[in-house]
């Protein structure tokens, strides 16, 4: 059943030209389905990674102490201004290496490919994730700080229960466009042989030259995935909307 299902796409593929010939060998299929995997594992690792370090890099930036903040601005700095790709090859060609020489080899290095490809790109959008959720404080009424204040919250709580929560609501839609971008930033990982889908497709249309074959594929895999991710998204701004505050 499964086989005539394939043999139909195929089929039907080819007669509006188009070249699936590689669903009908087993080691192809299973290299583009593991791609996929990797993919969506990837992109479920970065997500929570960028989330996490955005807050913690907009509380440092907001924190008005210097040791904390300049640090973090440097970075933010550093990582908006250089390519996502460039970032990755430094992270994997030079400190990848310095690991390897202190630890005494490849064999004592416990940081994959996938490691750097999941830190790079994670922080990468934890800075942009920063930037939005510093605006997002910065936009919170100083009556409403003053009156969390006047009722003993320490900086720390108002951040955590007052600042926060309301910077959220006005980043949501910052947030969300920076994971949608996260997602595709995933595919830097073909550059040092991370098998995501755009690694495996490569090996595949190496062999067999149906580039736009795959490429279409590669589009509709991403763009179903984005709409996914900003569906959410979207749902969350109406969830978290509150009457009044950011209209």
């Amino acid at each position: 059943m499964q086989n005539d299902i394939v043999q139909t796409i195929i089929s039907l593929t080819a007669a509006i030209g188009l070249n699936f010939d590689f669903l009908n060998s087993g080691y192809e299929v299973d290299m583009w389905l593991d791609g996929m995997g990797m993919s969506l594992i990837l992109i479920a690792v970065t997500i929570p990674l960028s989330l996490v370090f955005g807050v913690l890099f907009a509380a440092a930036l907001t924190s008005g102490k210097t040791w904390l903040s300049a640090p973090v601005r440097a970075y933010i700095e550093l990582t908006r201004n250089t390519p996502t790709l460039v970032q990755l090859m430094f992270g994997f060609l030079v400190l990848n290496m310095l690991i390897t020489n202190a630890v005494g080899g490849a064999q004592n290095n416990p940081f994959t490919p996938f490691f750097w490809v999941v830190s790079v790109t994670g922080l990468h959008i934890a800075a942009f994730h920063a930037e939005a959720l510093r605006g997002g404080i910065e936009a919170v009424p100083s009556t409403t700080v003053e009156a969390a204040r006047s009722i003993g919250f320490s900086q720390n709580q108002v951040l955590l229960y007052v600042e926060l929560p309301l910077a959220i609501r006005t980043a949501l839609p910052s947030i969300v466009n920076n994971l949608v971008n996260l997602v595709k930033l995933t595919t830097v990982g073909s550059a040092i042989a991370v098998s995501e889908i755009t690694y495996a497709s490569l090996m595949i249309w190496t062999q067999r030259d149906n580039v736009i074959e795959l490429m279409i594929v590669l589009l509709l895999f991403f763009s179903v995935i984005n709409l996914v991710v900003a569906r959410i998204g979207y749902w969350f701004e109406r969830r978290l909307a509150v009457p009044g505050f950011g209209q």
